[in-house]
């Protein structure tokens, strides 16, 4: 199942929200967003928020594999939120990598800070080749 653009932005925003303050529901925090989205958009995009919070720790350990100077404590929330719906997206096959790291690259740009983009596009990309099995060496960010 491919997801709309629309759904993935409102998806990361509850993300965002869920890591903000733990406990939420996001269904009740997609309501903050009825003005953006109708019910079946909210509903979509709150259940793939709670999936890909619940496996927060399954994407934090991937991130901190591929990039050991950049923990999830030392990202941006914004960047946190934006790799680990991203890397849920491309470990349950969600959509195929390279869509998954375009929407996240443009989320990064209108959201994060200058060098976000980059930063999601290598971290994303290298979450792609290692679910898809291509043999790309982990890299080096500068701190």
């Amino acid at each position: 199942m491919s997801l709309s653009r629309d759904i993935r932005r409102l998806a990361f925003q509850l993300l965002f929200q869920l890591d903000a303050s733990p406990g939420s529901d996001a269904l009740e925090l997609s309501q903050m967003f009825s003005d953006e989205a109708g019910p079946k958009d909210r509903k979509a995009a709150a259940e793939f928020a709670t999936q890909a919070f619940a496996g927060r720790a399954v994407a934090d350990e991937a991130m901190k594999e591929l990039a050991p100077t950049w923990p999830a404590n030392r990202q941006p929330a914004v960047d946190r939120a934006i790799l680990r719906l991203g890397h849920h997206e491309i470990t349950t096959d969600q959509s195929t990598g390279a869509i998954v790291i375009n929407e996240a690259v443009e989320l990064a740009k209108e959201f994060g800070t200058d060098k976000s983009p980059a930063f999601i596009n290598a971290l994303l990309d290298r979450v792609h080749k290692k679910h898809t099995n291509d043999p790309t060496p982990p890299i080096e960010l500068p701190m």
